[in-house]
């Protein structure tokens, strides 16, 4: 048993609050009682050990077979391999499949937050406007913003998108403020990207995390949203094309095979991205998905100017070369790096193929 003051001399010892003390044991005894596998990777080094506390944290209210079930689908991907936020939202996908009725109070109890207020940290003369409300909602928000932001474009032609986005929110909330209407009705069009598996209680909306689909068909209803059913892609037969424009089918395709930027450790995950050509176009690369790989800008220079290289060997996967020699493989379960360490550690069979096959891009 442990004292219920135990926590303050420990934390003393380890330099930390009882606060964090008490924190740091609930999560060594779940860890323990509750996730063996992910406690096993912490002891034999393989598994990052705040990553092991995140889970045992999110999973403090599930049942042990609950939490079990969590533990065995996230021990994987616990080595560090994806960052953080992605690791994050995978964590929070499978905490709400695993208990989709406790993922539905937890939805109900965040709807009731809804509110608009101002934020109590203004300084230098600005402020803050804060609308919490359901994804479906927001995005319906920010598409009228974006929409009346463009028609202001021959207005105020010196003014940035971000000056002309402040300037639409306050012509929708407060017309008085700026009794200049001329920009005309707005013509208000969002898409939301909906993501479902056949038998599974929970859906995935892009940029947005889990929901159930209650949840979802509670949304759909409240906001009359038009649904549109779109079939899965035959990314296999997708045809490249003779260009280095890329069609809007090709770069859909893209984003399916790749949902995150596909540099090594990277966190994006949006659409707004760059589509790289992996091999240049300049020099006979094709403008097809097993040469295509979202990149934010900062990403895409640092490919483009700084000595990296990058290869598509399989559809899914990307091979990466630092300009020192170091080998990254970008896979859907995040970044490895394939390099054998300095220590002398022995390169696993995936290690030496995949390294083997960036040697022969490279000869090539």
């Amino acid at each position: 048993m442990v004292t219920e003051h135990a926590a303050a001399v420990f934390g003393a010892r380890v330099q930390t609050s009882p606060y964090g003390a008490r924190r740091l044991i609930a999560d060594a005894v779940d860890l323990q009682l509750r996730l063996p596998r992910l406690w096993a990777g912490v002891e034999a080094g393989t598994v990052r050990v705040p990553h092991a506390r995140h889970v045992a944290q999110v999973t403090r209210d599930l049942a042990p077979d609950e939490a079990g079930w969590v533990d065995g689908e996230v021990v994987e991907v616990a080595d560090g391999r994806l960052a953080w936020a992605r690791f994050e939202t995978l964590v929070e996908g499978k905490v709400a499949a695993a208990a989709p009725e406790l993922a539905r109070q937890r939805e109900d109890a965040a709807a009731r937050e809804r509110g608009v207020r101002v934020s109590r940290v203004n300084k230098h003369g600005m402020s803050t406007l804060i609308i919490k409300a359901d994804a479906i909602t927001i995005a319906g928000i920010d598409a009228a913003v974006t929409a009346v932001a463009d028609k202001l474009t021959e207005s105020m032609p010196h003014a940035d998108r971000n000056d002309r986005r402040v300037a639409a929110a306050a012509l929708l909330l407060n017309p008085a403020a700026r009794p200049d209407l001329s920009v005309g009705p707005v013509k208000v069009r969002a898409k939301v990207y909906l993501h479902l598996t056949p038998q599974t209680p929970i859906a995935r909306v892009e940029g947005h995390g889990p929901l159930t689909i209650g949840r979802v068909v509670e949304l759909l209803d409240a906001t009359a949203a038009k649904v549109q059913m779109t079939p899965v892609l035959d990314l296999a037969a997708m045809a490249p094309v003779d260009a280095y424009e890329i069609p809007a089918r090709l770069r859909e395709a893209v984003h399916l095979i790749h949902p995150a930027d596909v540099f090594p450790y990277a966190t994006n995950t949006t659409r707004r991205m760059d589509l790289d050509h992996a091999i240049p176009h300049s020099q006979g690369g094709a403008t097809s998905v097993d040469n295509l790989g979202p990149l934010t800008r900062t990403h895409h220079r640092i490919k483009t100017h700084t000595g990296w290289e990058a290869r598509h060997p399989f559809p899914g996967i990307v091979i990466w070369r630092d300009p020192y020699g170091a080998h990254y493989l970008i896979d859907p379960t995040g970044t490895r790096r394939l390099t054998p360490s300095s220590s002398g550690e022995t390169p696993t069979r995936v290690d030496i193929m995949v390294t083997q096959l960036l040697l022969d891009y490279t000869a090539a």
